[in-house]
């Protein structure tokens, strides 16, 4: 069974700081308690909207323990690897 303890409080508010310094609009909804549930949606400059989500403990990299979130944006339909808070904000706002 695939588990999500990675996605603590600390790391979800360093994506929300993440997020709002790459000048980016977004939510929760609030599932931090269930990060299993936990997505983000962001909308980026060309108004298109991004669903972020902790990725699973599968997913993740012992050498890269901090990247631990992954986006998908169906108007683009792409999904990013495994980035970090800094990485998938940065990911988001230069995307053409």
């Amino acid at each position: 069974m695939a588990t999500f303890s990675h996605a603590t409080p600390e790391r979800c508010a360093q994506l929300g700081r993440a997020l709002t310094a790459a000048g980016l609009t977004w939510s929760d909804n609030g599932q931090q308690g269930a990060p299993q549930f936990l997505t983000y949606t962001v909308t980026d400059s060309h108004g298109r909207t991004w669903r972020i989500s902790p990725a699973t403990s599968f997913q993740i990299s012992p050498s890269a323990p901090v990247q631990i979130w992954q986006a998908s944006c169906p108007a683009l339909m792409t999904t990013t690897p495994v980035l970090s808070a800094r990485q998938v904000a940065e990911h988001i706002r230069d995307a053409a």
